[in-house]
This record gives C-alpha cells, structure tokens and sequence, in this order.
C-alpha cells in the first residue's frame, strides 16, 4: 500500500495564527470568541478527512517587547486575546465526530494529576480523539502570570517534563479498560480490583492517584511535541508519537526529520510511530498568477513590528532596542531556540536585517508557504513528502476559514486522485487515524492499544 500523508490545521484560539496578517484580511472571520467559529473550522477539516485540529497556546500576553503591552494590544499579535483550548477542544468535538481535537497544556505550570483529568475526560466526551500537545512553556511573562519571578530555566524545563509525562501515564494507567462494571442487578458499579494508586513521589511531582476518571477511549490522548534545540529533540524523540516542525527550507526539514528518527531509534522507539509534521501557509488559485496574487496581497498586510513583538515572546529576549536595519546579531535567547537559529540560520544565508526578520516572522513565523494552483500545491506536498522531509504537515491559515476551505475543496481530492491521501476515515479516534497502535508504558515499554 502506499504511503499515506496525514494532516493537521493549525490553530489558536484567538485572532491571529502563524500569520499575524490573517486577522487584518478581508476574508477572514474575526468572531474567535463564539463558539460557531471553532464549529465552522472543525467541520471544514472533518470533511477534509484531516486527522485532527491543532491548537497551540501561551498563557500570558505578549509583554517581552518593550515591557509593554501597548503596540501587541494594537496591532494584534499572538496571544493578546486567546481562548483556553481545552474548552475549544470540547466544543469542536461535540459537533464532529471524527476529527481530532490537539491542544496544548504546559507541563511547567500545570500539576500531572489536573493534567491527566483534563484529557481523560476530553478523550470520553470525544469517543478518543484528543492529542496533547506538551509544551515547556517559553517566557518570564508566563512564570509571573503563575505567580514566580523568573521562568525556569531550559533544561531545568525538560528535566521536570521527564517526570511530568511519566506521572501523567501512571495516572491514565491507574483504570483498567475493564474496571467500570456498571451492573445495577448486583450494584457493582466498578471492580476496585482493576483500579490503582498511583503512589507517584518523585523529584518535582506527588500524586497518590489513582485518577477518578475511568479508562479513556485511547488509554490516554496520543501525544504530541516540537522540540527543536537539542535537549527538545532528545524528549520529542523519547516521549512524541506526532511532532510539529517549523523550518523554511527543505534541508533544514530533510535534516531534522532524520535526526528525529535517529534519535527515536536511539531510544529503542520504531520510528514509524513518530510522525513529523511542518508546516506551511498554502495560497491556492485558479492559476498560478492568481495565487500569487492572493499571496503578495497577504505579505503586505504583515508589518515586522508585529513579527518582532512574537519573535521576543518565542525567544524570551526583548528585540525592541535593535537597529531594524542591521543583519540578526548572535543573541542568547532562552525560549524556543530551535527557531530562532532556523531564523538566524536564512538570515545569514539571505542577508537579511532584523526588519526582514520582522516582516518574515509577521507573514508566518518562518513557515514556506506553498503557492500555485490545486496540482501545483499537491506537486510542492508531495514532493516534500517523498523526499523524506514529513510523514504529513501541518496546514496554517492565511484568513480563516478561506484557506482551510481553498485546501480541502481544491488540494485535498487532487491528493486523493493521486492515492496520496485517504478518501474516508477508516477508525474512529485519532490514534486509529494516525495508524498509532502502540502506546507507551510509563517505564518506557511500548504495549499495544486496548
């Protein structure tokens, strides 16, 4: 059989995705706050047969630039507004029935055990269909919302993650998939045999469990990643089934997708079951003049301020007193650094000054954007795909719904004519959608779906 690409729309819940353009576009829907926003996205990509929605997520504003709010509030970058994506998550799901619903919660600033509740539940009221997208969370402004001084430092981070997914296992491990029994004739309402305490004392985390949410659907949600410094690859090797990337240039894509596998094997993993997903912004046309068209008139919304506002809060380093002119200096950055050596890395190949960097950032945060016509697009996605670059990707909005729309009535059948992508879904939770039978034991011990 061939070879099957798999797909995610990316989200926030808010105004603005990876392009912050997006909210100012004339075709975009601005109501992120109703609820029919979310429905419309989620019913789109379900007819679309994509495997799931993605929502990223910070949890505070966006204050690292200048130490102000002011210029962010104005211009509307990421995270000045934003929806918490749990409650998305279950709103979406009450209205698909196949999609998948990813969201992402801090492993810093949540305990294991609020963590696992949420997500047990969300795989029930979804008959399994969630995905947890974990994250270290990235700036001081997020630390303070969490009533610290300073965020921990990276690879402090990672350390306590470790614990933190192990934990959060035990506890969705702590019901048996049998343990409800559910008999009124012998008022058995569940085996206390089949349920365990977790007992978890460890370094960073004290959980006694076991969770008082039966067995989910999945067993757990399947688990999401993107790390890209060299610690986050080490735990998106270990622990992810699906992974989020971010990189402008094939190389760049080819490279980190056979490190990633490497590294899997490293770890005793099949690297079948970790699946790397970039992204990238399509601009879809009749012809190709036509969409590159729709793709100038997107960039020139896209003013670098905004990018360098959400380049400081992914970095966690304030870019507001840098001449805009001069070429991307070799600052330290202490949040996503991955990203920002990808940014630094075209900058010096490209000459590009912090300006540049701005716009670029403002158009997409480093994402290609693949442009043409229906089969053009395809030939860009199916070339990426061969080439040993992705095992699917992760599509972005440029105006919302508009280009989940262009994509799924346009590029999706051209993907299917050419047996590239599936016609209907064939199970029902997102592990089924994502061919994932394998879950991971908290010692690290793959054993199969029950």
């Amino acid at each position: 059989m061939t070879r099957q690409l798999h797909f995610g729309g990316f989200q926030i819940a808010s105004q603005v995705t990876h392009s912050h353009a997006a909210w100012r576009h004339p075709g975009s829907d601005t109501a992120f706050t109703t609820p029919e926003y979310y429905h419309r996205i989620g019913r789109i990509l379900e007819r679309g047969k994509f495997d799931f929605v993605f929502f990223a997520d910070l949890l505070a504003a966006p204050v690292r630039y200048g130490s102000d709010i002011t210029e962010p509030l104005r211009r509307g970058t990421q995270a000045t507004a934003t929806l918490d994506p749990s409650i998305v998550a279950a709103s979406i799901g009450a209205v698909t029935s196949k999609l998948g619903v990813a969201i992402t919660k801090s492993a810093t600033y949540f305990h294991p055990y609020e963590l696992a509740r949420i997500f047990a539940s969300l795989d029930h009221l979804t008959r399994g269909r969630v995905a947890w997208n974990i994250v270290t969370s990235l700036t001081q402004g997020e630390a303070q919302n969490f009533g610290q001084d300073d965020h921990l430092d990276h690879e402090f981070r990672y350390e306590r993650a470790e614990e933190f997914v192990r934990t959060a296992l035990e506890l969705w491990s702590s019901w048996d998939p049998d343990a409800l029994v559910l008999d009124k004739t012998d008022g058995v309402f569940a085996d206390p045999s089949r349920v365990r305490q977790v007992d978890h004392d460890g370094q960073f985390f004290r959980t006694r469990g076991p969770l008082n949410v039966p067995h989910s659907p999945q067993g757990r949600p399947v688990l999401i990643q993107a790390g890209s410094s060299n610690t986050g690859r080490d735990f998106a090797a270990r622990w992810a089934e699906a992974i989020f990337e971010i990189d402008p240039t094939p190389e760049g894509r080819r490279a980190y997708y056979d490190d990633i596998k490497s590294r899997a094997t490293n770890f005793g993993r099949n690297p079948d079951g970790v699946l790397i997903f970039p992204a990238f912004i399509p601009f879809i046309g009749e012809t190709e003049s036509i969409a590159r068209e729709k793709q100038a008139f997107h960039n020139e919304l896209a003013d670098p301020i905004s990018g360098l506002i959400t380049l400081s809060v992914h970095t966690d380093h304030d870019f507001s007193g840098y001449d805009l002119d001069a070429p991307v200096e070799d600052v330290q950055v202490t949040g996503t650094q991955g990203l920002f050596d990808t940014a630094r890395r075209v900058a010096n190949r490209d000459n590009l000054t912090l300006r540049d960097i701005g716009k670029w950032y403002a158009q997409g945060v480093l994402l290609p954007q693949f442009v043409g016509t229906a089969t053009q697009v395809a030939d860009q996605i199916e070339e990426s795909f061969t080439a040993g670059e992705a095992d699917g990707f992760m599509v972005s909005a440029a105006q919302t719904p508009g280009t989940f729309n262009d994509f799924v009535d346009y590029v999706v059948p051209e993907l299917q004519r050419r047996g590239l992508f599936r016609t209907e879904y064939t199970g029902d939770t997102l592990r089924d959608h994502l061919g994932l039978t394998q879950l991971a034991s908290p010692n690290g011990v793959a054993h199969a779906v029950a």
